[in-house]
């Protein structure tokens, strides 16, 4: 069986990018929950687990650490923000403005990871020229 390392970044880069989505979703429901009492804010865990499953070698180079990688276990997690404390009496912890810059920075973020995407398969077009 031929096995190739070609889609590794696109792989990784394509987790990320649903991982991205996800969290668009759960600032969604932040904005939309920001008068119910109770409510506390949600955010997805992706980054950090990207960070553990590269690992912490700094004699391997990023090839060989993103070749190693799990697939399976890049998997982000919506979590509840019970840490955050609430100022508000209804101890609702969604801040609409904290929201919306954490809104444009994720879009921001989701739109680099596209361009990454495509970059990538542009690199295998002009390769399989």
């Amino acid at each position: 069986m031929f096995q190739s390392s070609v889609f590794n970044y696109i792989n990784v880069l394509d987790k990320a990018a649903d991982a991205s989505w996800l969290r668009n979703q759960a600032i969604g429901n932040n904005l939309s929950n920001v008068d119910t009492p109770g409510y506390k804010r949600q955010d997805v865990a992706f980054e950090d687990v990207l960070k553990k499953e590269l690992g912490g070698s700094r004699y391997r180079t990023m090839d060989s650490k993103v070749a190693s990688l799990k697939m399976e276990k890049l998997t982000p997690a919506i979590f509840r923000d019970y840490a955050d404390y609430s100022y508000r009496l209804d101890k609702n912890n969604v801040d609409v403005d904290t929201e919306g810059v954490m809104l444009a920075e994720n879009q921001l973020k989701y739109q680099g990871l596209l361009t990454g995407i495509q970059q990538e398969f542009s690199n295998l077009q002009t390769v399989m020229k």
